[in-house]
């Protein structure tokens, strides 16, 4: 007994979290994202009309058999238990058919893209998937990894947007307050059998999870305390235009051109704590391809080196604090190129991103080097704000008694500016 109650311990540690993230080198720009909609989280109805698109580029510029397959994940993102028989309808992948070589662009590239899901290949059951994208029908030989998800309504979300009670927090921070009725599930526990997740524009690397309800009535199950559904709100994203590299935006310094690359510094930004609160549309951290000067943003666009640079105040290091460049282009500050290096000469911090044209939302953010709290923060670089506008994403998750597997049974989303009461 004692050795079956190792195996057991050892094998729950064993299934670490599969992450989002590029493998190969030469993969570039690679999306998921709704049919249509680039800025779209991946999110798609079991048995629904919901279609996603995948796009990437290869620099090696020549074909590769590159195909798909889906990887069911828990609530925490760890392989469910279950063979991919259960999950998926019809072939375990799927190869991708459809590509282009680059035209109108210096950097030489081939675009493959595919419409998901194929009726071949596609997901039956709700809850978290990994998107595993790789060569020569080998799942081995990954290329890049998305998340997406496979919802199903079974759950009621209720939910808004308010301002925190906690002074400490009330100027900087947004609540979310919400109830879920789950009176088609039949839950019997619903501490162990419901399991919530909260997302801020998208991002996981500051999800709220597994929060447990502040009141339960009937099939009621209310979440509203001070500590939990809170999030540190930023301020609105910076912004690069780069849809034309020859037409400078206003954040372009200065470029550099050759007949075989482009080079773009981008104007030394420096820390916006201070600065009053301004509202203007952003796209909550996205990026999306947009060349100006040509018809279609995947393979027409160019490629350029785009340099970044930070100017912390009085050229001074942070102490015992990393600086990142943040945003999805980065995989919020996963990807590297994310993590900034401090110029002791100029007294800044840079880095350097192979980018495509489009239109790229951004901030700075700050990480403890060596302390426990690894979370990136505004505070140094950004500044909160409570008038900041933010979406809001609430999953709620099921495992039936004896289940192997989390199902993703509610979601909705959620605007602070149009959540809150009385907007």
């Amino acid at each position: 007994m004692r050795i079956l109650l190792l195996f057991l311990l050892v094998s729950s540690r064993s299934f670490a979290q599969i992450p989002e993230k590029v493998y190969l080198p030469q993969i570039k720009s690679p999306q998921l994202h709704l049919y249509g909609n680039q800025v779209a989280y991946p999110i798609m109805k079991l048995n629904g009309g919901d279609r996603l698109e995948l796009h990437f580029d290869d620099l090696d510029a020549n074909v590769k058999n590159y195909s798909y397959t889906f990887q069911l994940c828990n609530a925490d993102w760890t392989p469910a238990m279950l063979s991919q028989f259960d999950y998926i309808r019809g072939f375990s992948q799927q190869r991708i058919s459809t590509y282009r070589v680059s035209t109108l662009a210096y950097t030489r590239y081939t675009h493959y893209q595919a419409v998901l899901p194929d009726r071949n290949c596609m997901p039956s059951r709700s809850g978290n998937y990994i998107l595993k994208v790789f060569l020569d029908g080998d799942t081995s030989k990954l290329a890049f990894t998305k998340r997406m998800l496979v919802y199903e309504d079974k759950a009621i979300i209720a939910a808004q947007v308010q301002q925190p009670f906690n002074t400490q927090i009330f100027r900087t921070h947004q609540k979310i307050n919400f109830k879920v009725n789950t009176k088609n599930l039949g839950v019997v526990n619903p501490l162990q059998q419901v399991y919530v997740a909260i997302l801020q524009n998208d991002r996981w690397d500051n999800a709220v999870r597994g929060i447990r309800p502040t009141f339960m009535t009937n099939n009621q199950l209310e979440y509203n305390t001070e500590d939990d559904a809170v999030f540190a709100s930023g301020k609105e994203w910076r912004w690069l235009d780069l849809r034309s590299f020859r037409l400078q935006s206003d954040r372009v310094q200065s470029a550099k051109y050759s007949t075989s690359a482009t080079e773009i510094i981008i104007r030394p930004d420096v820390s916006r704590r201070s600065y009053q609160f301004s509202f203007y549309r952003d796209v909550n951290g996205h990026y999306y391809l947009e060349p100006s000067e040509s018809i279609n943003p995947y393979w027409q666009s160019d490629y350029a080196t785009v340099r970044f640079s930070f100017v912390p105040p009085g050229n001074i290091p942070f102490p015992d604090k990393e600086v990142f460049l943040f945003g999805q282009f980065t995989n919020y500050g996963a990807d590297e190129g994310a993590l900034m290096q401090f110029n002791t000469e100029k007294g800044v911090y840079e880095t350097a991103v192979f980018l495509k044209q489009g239109y790229y939302d951004f901030s700075y953010v700050t990480r403890d080097k060596n302390g426990r709290n690894r979370n990136f923060s505004f505070d140094d670089t950004e500044g909160n704000y409570w008038e900041t506008e933010n979406e809001y994403t609430i999953l709620v998750y099921y495992r039936p008694l004896g289940g192997r597997a989390d199902e993703l049974v509610g979601l909705t989303k959620i605007n602070s500016l149009t959540g809150r009461p009385g907007f």
